[in-house]
Parts: C-alpha cells; structure tokens; sequence
C-alpha cells in the first residue's frame, strides 16, 4: 500500500467503493441515515460470495451441522430471558454545549473503585468542557406488532441472530434427533442502535452475521478445550481461504474481567484495519447459559436425552461467530493497492479470485468492429455459461479498460483482437497483479482460466 496517512486511505477505499458499485450511504438522496449502508452490485456479490465459501465449510461440508433462518422479530420473552431487556446497554454521555453524544467507554475510562467516569477535559467536537452525567443507553430497536400499541406487543429488532437458534434448539431435536455433539448455523441480519456508528461498516446500526452455535455434552473438566481450539482453527483458516494476510489476523485471549459473565473462555480473532486492531471474529464458550435462560422463561424443557447413557441434562454451547460486514471490509481494505504500471498510477483491488466479483471481464480491441465485437461475444458467452461471474466491456479504450477492471478487483482480462480472428491466434489474457499479458489459444482458454481460479 502506497504511503498515506490512515485517514487518506480509508477515504480513498471509502471513495473506490461508491465510484465502483461496492457500497453506497444508506438514503443517501436524502441526506443519509448514519450507520446504515446499501451493497451495490459489486459488493452483494462480494458478499455474496463470502457467504457462500462460509456456508460451505462450516455447514455443507460437514456433516453434524443443521441450518436455520429465524425471525428477525421474535416474542419480547426471548430477550427478557438473556437480559438483553434490561441490561443491554452503552454509557452514553452528552455535550452540553453542541449536544454531541459519545460512548463514555470510548472517550473515557471507568474509574472501578466508585465506578464513576472519568471524561475528557474538553469535547472532541466542539472542544469545550460541559459533559452530562454518563447514563445507561439501552441498543434495541423498540417495535410494536399488530394494531395496538400496549406493552404486551412490544418486540425488538433482533441485537443478535444465536437466540434465534436456541429457540430453535428443541424443533431441531423434535425433527431431526441429532446426536451430540452437533451445530445450528445461521447467516442474516441483526440491529443495534449504535450510539456514535463509526468507521465505514464496521460499526453500524444494521449489519449481517454468520454463527454457529455448537452444542456440546456438559463437560468433565476441560474436554471442551481441544473443540474450541479446532474452531479457532477454523475460523483463522477461513480468514486465509477469503485472502486475508495471516499477518494481519490476530487472536486475542479475553481476560476473565473483560468476559461476557455467562462465558468461560473467548477469543477474539482481531483484524489490522487501517483505522486500528479491531475485532473481526469472536468465539466464546457460553456454557448452558442461553438454553437454560430460555428454557426458564419459556417454561419449556431444553433438555437432552441421551439413549446411550439415559442422562438428561441441558447442552453447553461453544459459539463461533463471524460479523460479515466487518469481513467485506476486511478483505477490501486488505486487497487494497496503489502502485505503478507502465510509467502511471493505478488503483487496484487484489481479491482472491474465490471471492472476486468479478472473475474475468471480456474485451473486443476496437467497439466500431463488429467482427471483432460478435467474436468477443462469443467468447464471452462461453467463458460466462462456464463462471458465471465474467464480465463483457467495450467501452472506452483498452488501457481505460484495464484500469476499470483492476478497480473492482477481476483477476483476468481476455482480448480479442485482429491477430485472433484473422491469423487464429487465440487470445491475449492479461493478469490483473502484474500486468503480464500472453497469448493462448482459444481451444486452451477455459482449461487455462480453470487452473488458475
């Protein structure tokens, strides 16, 4: 990456990612709604295609795992029974002068002995020293379902997708009569009222996740230990299979002080973003917690039953989870370049091509040529019945063409020219990382690309 400061690069990926259909402001005809964010074409299939590798192995290649999508809006108990009702809550913190508003843990630091707040001496916006007391800010977004408005049809939008699985965790007992242990999996959206959304995607008030929820025997001892490092694994070779730089993954042991109070163990799987370290991944071993609490308030048994031992008891869960929105931004801020070619600047996305959105984009040298334009098509109609992600582009000259395609990050750039269709010598085909070009014949062209996807 080119020497700027860190402000100038999120701004120039910030900048690439609307000029090249990745990300748009949410509203923004309107003024913009902060912390929400809209995926254009390039970016849903980026993320699209992040989904898919992540369904594949922790889902379809296995075989003790067991999809779910649940309803965003779930009964009011749910989020009672985890104390997501009353205790889901930022210390927010006001300027009195502008009425800026501020995570107090952000801005400040907690001063354990008398648990008071100890702020800034002077606002970070207008620089002056008027704070409101620190209070609690609870995240949820309220809603109410059906007609009337009372506290009966009170729901949330969800803060999180895994109490939709343990909801789910005696349908899939009921239906499918899995043996421990065994996993639920979901991908969808969860929403929290983000006191001060930051950072392009990576704190925003919607956002999308992956999980897992993996139930597990309550364990003698540490026997959960060798499970929970296997998906730690798992998660860090995920990040490598997207393209990340291992280098630039790092997980982080969570003191017990700074745990969650219903986990044992979590490891945080943090990312080196240009704005910092921050947290990409998490997994936690949350005991019995979640069925225990739903169970209680449901009045419903979570139980398991165990034909091999006759044991009934409540499974402990290991959690894996993935926030997808931080995971696009991760591999766009990692696959970011800015270098030289051919004596000029150029911008280029160095996607993996397992995840690129586009795989490979088809040229005809000249557009004004329809012999070279109908061949190019039809080239690019078998390249496209064969990877579906290919990409047909005549406009504009053919260097123009190429800065384009490196822009949204295709790996192979196929030209037809003269020397294709009067001398049948195939094809040039370009790499997007060095530039190199080489001719190969037409017959060889889908084995080539083949190999090198």
């Amino acid at each position: 990456m080119n020497k700027k400061t860190t402000d100038s690069v999120m701004e120039d990926i910030v900048s690439l990612a609307k000029r090249r259909g990745f990300i748009f402001q949410g509203s923004e005809i309107y003024g913009g709604l902060a912390g929400t964010w809209d995926y254009g074409p390039f970016g849903l299939t980026l993320k699209n295609n992040i989904k898919n590798l992540w369904w594949k192995r922790f889902v379809e290649d296995r075989e003790d795992m067991y999809g779910i999508d649940a309803a965003i809006l779930m009964n009011q108990k749910v989020w009672q029974a985890t104390g997501h009702v009353g205790g889901f809550a930022d210390p927010l913190v006001e300027c009195k002068n502008c009425n800026s508003r501020f995570r107090a843990d952000q801005i400040g630091a907690l001063i354990e002995k008398d648990k008071s707040w100890q702020l800034p001496d002077s606002c970070p916006n207008c620089k002056k020293f008027a704070w409101s007391p620190v209070k609690q800010f609870n995240m949820m977004f309220e809603t109410h379902v059906g007609a009337v408005q009372d506290d009966n049809s009170v729901s949330y939008l969800r803060p999180e997708t895994a109490q939709g699985m343990f909801v789910n965790y005696k349908n899939i007992i009921d239906t499918f009569h899995p043996k421990l242990p065994f996993g639920m999996a979901q991908i969808g959206k969860a929403f929290r009222n983000e006191i001060a959304p930051r950072d392009f995607t990576f704190r925003a008030r919607e956002f999308e996740q992956m999980e897992i929820e993996y139930l597990i025997k309550p364990p003698k001892g540490d026997e959960w230990v060798p499970l929970f490092d296997k998906f730690k694994d798992e998660m860090v070779a995920f990040s490598k299979e997207i393209g990340l730089d291992e280098n630039h993954i790092h997980p982080i042991e969570i003191a017990e002080a700074d745990r969650a109070f219903y986990s044992k163990r979590t490891i945080d799987i943090e990312f080196d973003f240009p704005f910092g370290q921050k947290e990409l991944y998490g997994l936690a071993y949350r005991t019995d917690y979640d069925l225990k609490k739903q169970g209680e308030f449901s009045g419903v048994a979570l139980d398991y039953y165990d034909e091999e031992t006759k044991e009934r008891f409540v499974p402990h869960c290991i959690e894996p989870s993935f926030g997808l929105d931080r995971t696009v931004l991760a591999v766009l801020t990692d696959a970011y370049r800015a270098d030289e070619m051919d004596g000029e600047k150029r911008v280029y996305l160095k996607f993996s091509p397992k995840v690129a959105p586009v795989k490979i984009a088809v040229f005809p040298l000249l557009r004004n040529k329809p012999e070279l334009v109908a061949k190019a098509r039809e080239i690019y109609q078998v390249l496209k019945k064969e990877f579906g992600a290919v990409e047909f582009d005549d406009n504009g000259n053919i260097g123009k063409r190429y800065r384009r395609q490196d822009e949204i990050g295709t790996p192979y750039c196929v030209t037809i020219d003269f020397e294709t269709i009067e001398e049948g010598k195939g094809v040039t085909i370009r790499d997007r990382d060095s530039g190199k070009q080489e001719r190969l014949a037409e017959k060889d062209l889908v084995t080539f690309i083949k190999g090198k996807l």
